[in-house]
């Protein structure tokens, strides 16, 4: 087998006792790193901090996807829904879900059908960057939609 020391320099073809007593009189691991070339190659290195090092790497680009609301009113202004879409989209493009809220106070609860209107605006919008996971359903004084990126 091919023998990588621990600073990467080719310590040649070794036999494969050889190379185990190369690596235990360093006090590290000989670790196959390509199976499948001719010979195989092995590296002499700590393994457990390898492991370490390449499991905190994968953990560090990992993104935690957060669940974003934005709420409106059934007379919400045309340019304040249109700030809302524009966050929300921010939002969907940085990969995290939004949940879109329509609230009803008071006598608001005699226009629904208003409710109904601007959420299915806002949902329009964000098609482009994301997809309706939880349809539009009331909940008491609320509208409540769950989109999530695509």
């Amino acid at each position: 087998m091919r023998v990588i020391s621990e600073s990467g320099e080719q310590l040649g073809i070794l036999i494969t006792s050889e190379a185990i007593e190369r690596a235990r009189s360093v006090a590290l691991d000989l670790v196959e790193v390509a199976p499948n070339e001719k010979p195989p190659v092995c590296r002499i290195m700590d393994f457990g901090k390898y492991k370490y090092e390449k499991k905190k790497r994968a953990g560090h680009n990992a993104h935690q996807i957060k669940t974003k609301e934005i709420r409106l009113r059934p007379k919400t202004g045309e340019h304040d829904i249109d700030f809302k879409i524009k966050s929300a989209k921010k939002f969907l493009e940085h990969k995290d879900k939004v949940q879109v809220t329509v609230v009803f106070r008071g006598r608001e609860m005699a226009h629904i059908e208003e409710g109904r209107r601007v959420m299915e605006d806002v949902i329009r919008e964000l098609s482009e960057v994301g997809k309706v996971e939880s349809p539009p359903a009331q909940h008491a004084r609320r509208i409540i939609c769950t989109v999530s990126p695509k």
